[in-house]
């Protein structure tokens, strides 16, 4: 499997942001995990592509811990029962920044761009796959469950951006085109 494409981010904006993903790679190489690492990265990208960007102002660091904390809230992060799990104190601990000025600015960021919790845009496949709401569809004036449509309908509802992925190729790569 081939690494992603690198997201477009503007020039003026990338120095920045390559420091602020260096910062969220490598917390969440040490104490949460690669896909952790990948929605934060997205995150950083939106972020960076909003006019203006708001990384351009203020402490890289504490964007950074935002940017973690939103995407663990979206995934209940300090919910015990998630692993990876850590505690809002412990998050603000391992990344060295105030518990209540990084929750600030996770919420600022959350808000911004009109994040909730089990947003299936910024969640974790075991999240999607637990949110029956990412799945539901309007197919001739019935909610469906997209999961349990034909593969061939999957990859159409796909493609449109109607689900997040392709439930029959769960086990290989997502169709291409």
């Amino acid at each position: 499997m081939s690494a992603p494409a690198p997201p477009k981010v503007p020039a003026a904006v990338k120095p920045v942001f390559d420091d602020i993903v260096s910062i969220t790679d490598l917390f969440c190489q040490q104490h949460l995990d690669e896909e952790y690492a990948g929605l934060c990265v997205k995150l950083a990208a939106k972020l960076a592509r909003k006019r203006p960007s708001p990384l351009l102002r203020g402490d890289r660091r504490i964007w950074a811990a935002g940017i973690v904390y939103a995407i663990g809230r979206v995934n209940f992060l300090a919910d015990p029962s998630q692993k990876p799990h850590l505690r809002t104190d412990e998050l603000a601990d391992l990344l060295g920044v105030k518990q209540t000025t990084m929750a600030s600015k996770g919420r600022l960021i959350m808000d911004t761009l009109r994040i909730g919790l089990m947003d299936p845009e910024f969640s974790r496949r075991d999240m999607l796959d637990k949110n029956p709401m990412t799945w539901l569809l309007e197919v001739n004036g019935f909610l469906v469950d997209a999961r349990q449509l034909l593969p061939e309908l999957q990859v159409q509802a796909w493609r449109q951006g109607l689900i997040p992925y392709v439930p029959a190729h769960a086990q290989t790569d997502p169709p291409t085109g």
